[in-house]
């Protein structure tokens, strides 16, 4: 029977780093902790509603045979329920909750009931289209939402050490073992994410059919056998073997699920080739298909990519779903190669690009997240595909898994959060208020006589960093990205590093069209943006431009917006009456007319006041 080891979502055998106990790290008082609170005391409970109201535990009760009745919602709808299923289980492991709890054990005795005798699970094909089990592999999501329950599953194990949902889960992934394979259904599913369940399901068991089963899936990529009507092999994933791609295209969430899969099989297998294909997607990603705030999938068509710099702004897809797979492969990249550029991409993503997924008042989501609005959205409280709010749930949830790490050497610090985190080399505590200030105390409390090294990433987007270590200034010993301070340490040792957070304009890549002539706001690792909501109701924004020579300044405003460092900035108003009669005129300088003081918000919190108009990418004078 496996260990159950109070490890979150990864357990990664071959790495430089290696995940803490779950009650090794406690978010203390702070931006991270209230997300979390929030989440268990509205999100989770909410999430729960919903499932209710869409029909998720009405349709295994019908799978089981407990009651007569129509199937509810489209045919994926199973994962939803076991994403959330996930949020709920991490949040118990952190702390009790009754009613939560409650919750918890309604689901898995549903699961457990519906499950057929032959280990097969999905109350679409069991209920509506029994006859049509396996035929739709392309988009029937059948491995799909088999990969969800496993990734449950094998946290009930780790965080309760109950295993009745983990042996639901083995005797699906056994059934899926006498489907695909050599010499019976040989492809894969359209939407891929069993793989990297199937990996953390071995490293919990130890089976090794289910790491086969893995690289089986990965390995049948590129052989196009997904066939469909949709016609494009690229958006399922099945158009060039994953160990020679070159690109991300495609499904955006599929594509960044995939991703995770292939370099979780690098972690257990170390084939070099592996761990190459996926920092060539990595870097075609990050330098050319990628929003400023870490959002990707620029096309609402395919929910996908599109071609190098095609980032359109007021389209722009950049599903909540597709930022939280973007993490997902990220933290993977950063446990094989221990640089640093991987916890920068998931620290942007996390603050930006995911965040702005849920409301302030975490009970409304986004699955689009665009970077300018004309006016008009707001985050619905659901979804009719909801697969983004339980996915909101799950990670806010198990956050404090993606903070730090230990190695032989000492203890790693990826992400900066209040919290305190026992490992066997110390108990840390680290003070900070980022991501508003970037002073980040840390004290020992408890230590091992022999010397030990704590690593501090020291962010891309930081220009100067300092660093003290009981009050004496410390010169910087860099690797990959990391402050190493190698010491024997002592109870009571202080360790304050200080990272310069000023606000700043970006410009975009010149062949992005979108954005030429124009720049973003950014402080510390936050976009802003500006919204309709905070200027007068005689100014457009879209009339607004950006004073680029201005300085800009923070200004702490904790009554705002649940408690943000707002950006102010100068600007002007064109003319814009002067073009209401016609749609172009000949070329000449805009009309400006007065000066208008501007207020950048950090992007996460748009859309919480009003549903006016909003832009990341401000037009320069």
């Amino acid at each position: 029977m496996p260990e159950s080891r109070g490890i979150g979502p990864i357990d990664v055998t071959h790495s430089p780093f290696a995940a803490l106990q779950a009650q090794a790290v406690e978010l203390r008082e702070g931006f991270w902790r209230t997300r979390q609170q929030l989440n268990v005391g509205v999100g989770l409970p909410h999430g729960y509603r919903k499932l209710e109201e869409s029909g998720n535990f009405h349709n295994l009760a019908l799978a089981a045979g407990q009651i007569q009745g129509q199937y509810k919602g489209p045919l994926f709808i199973d994962s939803d329920l076991y994403k959330w299923l996930e949020g709920v289980i991490f949040t118990l492991q952190a702390a009790p909750d009754p009613q939560l709890a409650a919750m918890a054990e309604r689901a898995i005795e549903l699961i457990m009931a519906a499950q057929a005798p032959d280990g097969y699970l999905n109350t679409f094909y069991q209920v509506v289209e029994p006859q049509n089990r396996w035929k739709n592999i392309h988009s029937g999501h059948e491995l799909y939402c088999a990969g969800h329950l496993m990734q449950a599953a094998v946290a009930h194990v780790r965080a309760t050490g109950d295993e009745r949902l983990l042996g639901v889960a083995c005797r699906f992934a056994d059934h899926i073992g006498t489907i695909f394979g050599p010499g019976r259904l040989e492809t894969c599913c359209g939407h891929p994410e069993i793989e990297t369940a199937l990996i953390e399901l071995y490293r919990l068991t130890r089976r090794q059919s289910y790491l086969d089963m893995a690289a089986y899936f990965i390995d049948m990529r590129g052989k196009r056998t997904v066939v469909s009507d949709y016609g494009i092999l690229a958006y399922y994933q099945d158009q060039t073997p994953v160990r020679e791609a070159t690109a991300v295209v495609g499904h955006a969430v599929r594509q960044l699920y995939l991703c995770a899969g292939v370099t979780d099989l690098f972690l257990e297998t170390g084939e070099v080739a592996l761990l190459d294909s996926q920092k060539r997607l990595w870097g075609d990603m990050t330098t050319s298909k990628m929003y400023v705030t870490g959002g990707v999938g620029s096309r609402p068509t395919t929910e996908g990519f599109g071609e190098k710099y095609e980032l359109p702004t007021d389209t722009a897809y950049c599903e909540t779903c597709a930022a939280i797979a973007s993490i997902f492969w990220s933290y993977r990249m950063l446990l094989a190669t221990a640089e640093s550029r991987f916890a920068d991409l998931m620290e942007s993503t996390l603050y930006n690009a995911f965040l702005a997924g849920v409301s302030l008042g975490h009970d409304r989501y986004f699955y689009v997240n665009p970077v300018l609005s004309r006016g008009g959205i707001e985050r619905p409280e659901w979804h009719g595909c909801s697969c983004c709010p339980p996915n909101v749930m799950r990670l806010l949830a198990s956050l404090q898994h993606y903070l730090c790490t230990t190695s032989r050497e000492g203890i790693q610090c990826h992400q900066y959060a209040a919290a305190k985190r026992d490992t066997r080399f110390a108990s840390l505590v680290l003070d900070t208020v980022y991501p508003w200030q970037g002073i980040c105390t840390f004290r020992v409390e408890r230590t091992q006589g022999a010397p030990w090294e704590l690593s501090l990433r020291i962010p891309g987007w930081c220009t100067r960093a300092s660093l003290t270590v009981n009050g004496q200034a410390m010169a910087l010993t860099m690797r990959r990205g990391y402050a190493v301070i190698m010491r024997a340490w002592h109870p009571g040792d202080t360790v304050e590093l200080n990272l310069l957070m000023e606000p700043r304009l970006v410009a975009g890549h010149p062949n992005i069209e979108s954005v030429r002539h124009c720049a973003a706001i950014t402080r510390g690792p936050l976009v802003y943006c500006i919204e309709q909501a905070d200027l007068d109701g005689a100014t457009p924004l879209l009339d607004v431009r950006l004073d680029g020579a201005a300085p800009l300044e923070a200004v702490a405003r904790p009554e705002l917006l649940g408690g943000i460092t707002m950006i102010g900035a100068m600007g002007r108003v064109i003319d814009g009456a002067a073009w209401q009669e016609r749609l172009y005129q000949p070329l000449a300088p805009p009309t400006m007319l007065r000066g208008v003081r501007l207020s950048a918000v950090p992007y996460y919190a748009w859309a919480n006041r009003s549903v006016g108009a909003m832009r990341v990418w401000i037009p320069l004078v």
